[in-house]
This record gives C-alpha cells, sequence and structure tokens, in this order.
C-alpha cells in the first residue's frame, strides 16, 4: 500500500506520522490487498468552530475511491476516528461487492466443498483446502452464519468459489455438520 502524506499551514508531526503508520498497519490486517494507495491531508485552520484541523483521507481501492473527512481539535483522536470510519466504509464496499456477484439462491453451480486447512484469527483470514488440494482464500466478511473464533483447523466448510485479486478466494463460507 503506497501512502502520501501531505500537511498545509501545520508542521507535520513526528508522533502523527506513527499514528498514521499504526491506524494503516490494522487497516492492512483487517482488508488485505484491498487499498492500493492512501492519500492523508492534514490542514492547520482556524476559521472553523468544530476545531483548529481538517483531516482528509483518499483510499483507491480497485474500481473505486473511498474519501473520509473529519474536523475537529486534535489530529491523533481524528486520525483514528477517520481510520474506522475507513475501514467501515471498505467493510461496507465489499459486502455490495459480494452482494452484486451472488449466485442466485438455491444455485449450487460454483458451490464448493473443503476443510479449513490454516486461520489466521487475529488478521481476519484463512484458507480452504478442497479435496483437489487447492488452497482458496476467505476472509472473516464472508463467513455466513458463523464467527471467525467459531472456527477450527480441519472444520468441513461449504464455500462459493471466486476470483480474488492474488487467485482463488471464498465469497461466502458456510460449516458444514461434522
Amino acid at each position: 500500500m503506497e501512502v502520501q502524506i501531505e500537511s498545509r499551514n501545520v508542521e507535520l508531526r513526528k508522533t502523527w506520522q506513527d499514528k498514521i503508520e499504526d491506524e494503516k498497519e490494522r487497516l492492512n490486517r483487517h482488508h488485505p490487498g484491498l487499498v492500493h494507495n492512501l492519500r492523508i491531508s492534514i490542514e492547520g485552520t482556524s476559521h472553523h468552530k468544530e476545531g483548529g484541523f481538517e483531516l482528509r483521507i483518499v483510499a483507491s481501492v480497485p474500481n473505486d475511491t473511498v474519501v473520509v473527512k473529519r474536523k475537529g481539535e486534535t489530529v491523533k483522536p481524528l486520525l483514528v476516528d477517520a481510520f474506522d470510519k475507513l475501514g467501515l466504509k471498505l467493510k461496507e464496499l465489499q459486502r455490495k461487492k459480494r452482494q452484486t456477484f451472488k449466485a442466485p439462491e438455491g444455485s449450487r453451480t460454483n458451490s464448493r466443498e473443503g476443510v479449513i486447512k490454516k486461520l489466521f484469527p487475529f488478521e481476519s483470514y484463512g484458507f480452504i483446502m478442497t479435496p483437489e488440494g487447492q488452497e482458496v482464500y476467505f476472509h472473516e466478511n464472508a463467513l455466513k452464519d458463523l464467527e471467525m473464533d467459531k472456527l477450527t483447523e480441519g472444520d468441513p466448510v461449504r464455500f462459493g468459489e471466486g476470483e480474488g485479486d492474488k487467485g482463488p478466494s471464498a465469497a461466502w463460507v458456510k460449516i458444514m455438520a461434522k
């Protein structure tokens, strides 16, 4: 993920840069590979009744751009709030994308079976192993009627296979009876 930081009417502080780096890492853990470019603008202002700073984050994602703006008294809380809002917008964008490509109800044409091979719960993703030996990536947002912490390696699952940026990925994942 490429990051560009600019400041206007205020000197960019090291603590702000560190906070941006922390928030960027957290964003990448929850949405791996989704954001390609991140532009952050911090502007010092004195004419806003909301406070002395304006913060703007512009995230470039495949086929879209997500923008978050915040105004306030101090920069670090604005950064946390803006990155939280960006995360919510990205989650909603992914949800809409999945609905757009969802197969008709009852259709099992691209439905497959496999077992959970690897889990990375703190990073919110894992891999499914198909009977053919293929590894398929999934993100916790693809889980249906299931939470990440309820999964264990070896659990049988049914999933809808799609194509992600880096290879096969599951559009949805459901647990099967053992």
